[in-house]
């Protein structure tokens, strides 16, 4: 069962596990198991996807009741009239704020393999920062910076590629990452997900003309990096479940 955060007429939105994938994909025949099927179930009629989130990132999933539903709001989503918010861990410590604007390669496989340059924005806002007294590669401790990030566009990967490219790949994330510090994570903090988590979505309802804001609650590996990591007040309290504290050597 998955958390049900918003539904009407029209939409329902659910907080995505992290390792779940949205729907059936030929580039992973293996998993069995689909947000898009498991919220069929659980509301009892037939979803159409309105945007994705990648398997690996938890958060805000939206689903139209109807394609009518599902056509308009992805409308607004490739009409950048959606705030996407996102949380995410990053390996160092970033400036305080930023903007990546790198257009990202899609390739589309045909007869001929094309490369398309579509242009990303991805802007972020720095909530904190810590350095651990844990050696990783030559160096003798760990930086990282908790993010806020709002990504004006919607392409493949976008935030975890545009986060690699400024050298501040996310924690977690064994495509674009770093391994030592994704080990570093998973021995002692015991956290094996990707700290990336769509948190907030902010739209105005296409049929009702509402402001409708949908909120997703942390789960327990992530709120307890957070929270061993000083920054429980910083997202929001109402944004983590309870965590049990990890103890940090003196740095």
């Amino acid at each position: 069962m998955l958390e049900i955060l918003y539904m009407d007429n029209h939409f329902v939105a659910v907080n995505k596990p992290a390792g779940l994938m949205v729907h059936r994909a030929r580039s992973a025949p293996q998993e069995t198991d689909f947000a898009l099927q498991m919220v069929r179930d659980m509301v009892g009629c037939r979803l159409y996807p309105v945007h994705r989130l990648d398997k690996h990132t938890s958060g805000v999933l939206i689903f139209g009741l109807h394609p009518g539903a599902a056509g308009r709001l992805g409308r607004s989503f490739s009409g950048r009239s959606v705030t996407k918010t996102y949380l995410a861990v990053v390996r160092g410590h970033t400036p305080a704020a930023g903007a990546i604007d790198k257009p990202l390669v899609k390739y589309r496989e045909k007869k001929i393999r094309t490369r398309i340059e579509q242009p990303a924005l991805t802007r972020y806002f720095r909530l904190g920062t810590i350095e651990i007294p844990y050696p990783v590669g030559r160096y003798a401790t760990g930086r990282y910076s908790l993010l806020k990030i709002r990504p004006e566009t919607g392409r493949y990967q976008q935030i975890r590629r545009h986060l690699q490219h400024v050298s501040h790949p996310v924690i977690g994330d064994r495509a674009h990452g770093d391994t030592r510090h994704n080990r570093l994570f998973e021995t002692v903090f015991v956290c094996r997900r990707m700290l990336l988590a769509a948190a907030r979505i902010d739209f105005k309802h296409p049929y009702t003309d509402q402001n409708i804001a949908i909120q997703a609650r942390l789960d327990r590996p992530f709120s307890a990096v957070i929270q061993n990591f000083g920054w429980h007040c910083l997202p929001g309290p109402e944004m983590l479940c309870p965590a049990a504290p990890v103890q940090l050597p003196a740095a």
